[in-house]
């Protein structure tokens, strides 16, 4: 790396997270980076929950971070106040992804298109040499436009807890292996919290888009559509396993759902209803010359009642090759995730037979497979290190696909 190195950003929301931020600024203070890191926070709430009595420890919570966060040395941190009386949000547009653009817009005001932008939770731990590790990582990879970092949920030893991120954790593993085994544009992992971007990747798709939840998977979407994005880092960042409900859904929410029993947002989707996008994109090129039907038709159909979309796709493109990427843009991330829920709503199968089905047709060889085949195993009473044990092995698998280039 030159010795101009690029300046870090870290773009933080925090809202109710004052016990956290004391950890979160040693682990920035820890940091290895010989370039400059800036931190940038942006404390957010609601306006109206300064009237709302439920409300009143989360906005006295916002104004201890506040205080913190303004009486903190030894790191450039710039204070974006959105919690205070008569600074809070206003109507609908309130929430962690309104609180995501506030930062990263502030910081590009001031960046050079070099600069990285490194979006954190304040729940989230790293090591100390998680900031080069990504800069590093960026810098020899130009041509990639963002980096989905690889996460691991540490244990908090409450067995609720546990139980729910490993099953919500188990969830997003055999997601991501799937798509990255059909060779999905999309096969990436979406947290706010492990995502990082040069500033011109982020001028270049408008900036992030404002959602009250999931705009971390609406953003590296956005910038799936521009450009790779790399999935392997050096090193890894660790978010907190814990119930929340500071974000409509997301992993604290499904926590929450899924510790009461219900994980029907979030099942474990069987490996063969995968298949159908593999062959539907691998039919993309014969399409630009003709329609002709795909293992897809009657979901796109549903979704599009109205419209013949290779015909449109085929007029706006003038190459196959621009065709082929235009028909990515239209089956996208959403529309994959939107085919495998209308699949399992037509079809729902058990969660631990679609995980052992997955394993048995994969890694046949796996030892963790003499687990799953007991007739007890059960995500609600199987013992936490059974879980853990199938959470590694995933990992493990996950892991060795990840993308480098």
């Amino acid at each position: 790396m030159s010795q101009h190195q690029p300046t870090a950003f870290i773009a933080l929301p925090v809202l109710r997270e004052h016990k956290n931020l004391t950890a979160f600024i040693d682990c920035l203070n820890a940091q290895d980076y010989k370039g400059n890191i800036s931190l940038f926070v942006c404390v957010n709430q609601p306006e109206s929950w300064w009237d709302d009595p439920l409300k009143a420890e989360t906005c006295q919570d916002n104004l201890r971070s506040l205080d913190l966060l303004n009486a903190t040395s030894g790191i450039n941190i710039t204070v974006i106040d959105r919690s205070s009386k008569g600074k809070g949000w206003i109507g609908k547009q309130h929430g962690v992804g309104f609180a995501r653009k506030e930062v990263m817009d502030a910081i590009i005001k001031e960046a050079a298109d070099h600069d990285v932008i490194i979006s954190l939770d304040a729940d989230t731990a790293f090591n100390p040499a998680y900031v080069s590790s990504v800069v590093e990582n960026l810098f020899r990879k130009p041509r990639a436009v963002a980096l989905s970092v690889p996460y691991y949920h540490r244990l908090s030893g409450n067995e609720e807890a546990d139980r729910a991120i490993l099953r919500y954790e188990i969830y997003m593993r055999c997601y991501a292996i799937n798509l990255m085994r059909i060779g999905s544009p999309y096969a990436f992992s979406a947290l706010g919290s492990a995502i990082a971007l040069t500033v011109k990747s982020y001028k270049s798709i408008g900036g992030i888009t404002p959602k009250m939840s999931g705009e971390d998977f609406y953003f590296l979407q956005k910038l799936r559509k521009k450009g790779s994005i790399l999935t392997w880092n050096a090193e890894k960042v660790y978010p907190a396993a814990r119930f929340s409900d500071r974000v409509y859904f997301g992993t604290g929410p499904a926590m929450i759902k899924g510790a009461s029993g219900d994980w029907g947002s979030y099942p474990v989707y069987h490996h063969t209803w995968f298949e159908p996008v593999k062959e539907t994109c691998q039919l993309f090129p014969s399409l630009f010359s003709s329609d002709h039907a795909t293992p897809m038709d009657d979901f796109l159909s549903e979704i599009f009642p109205s419209e013949n979309i290779w015909e449109k796709l085929r007029n706006n493109a003038g190459s196959a090759g621009k065709f082929i990427w235009a028909c990515h843009q239209k089956i996208d991330g959403l529309r994959i995730l939107q085919y495998l829920k209308w699949r399992h709503r037509q079809h729902p199968l058990n969660d631990e037979v679609s995980l052992l089905n997955f394993l048995e047709t994969f890694y046949p060889d796996s030892e963790i497979l003499s687990e799953l085949k007991s007739p007890q195993f059960n995500f609600l009473t199987t013992s936490i290190v059974i879980l853990n044990r199938i959470r590694d092995f995933l990992v493990e698998k996950e892991d060795a696909m990840l993308i480098w280039e």
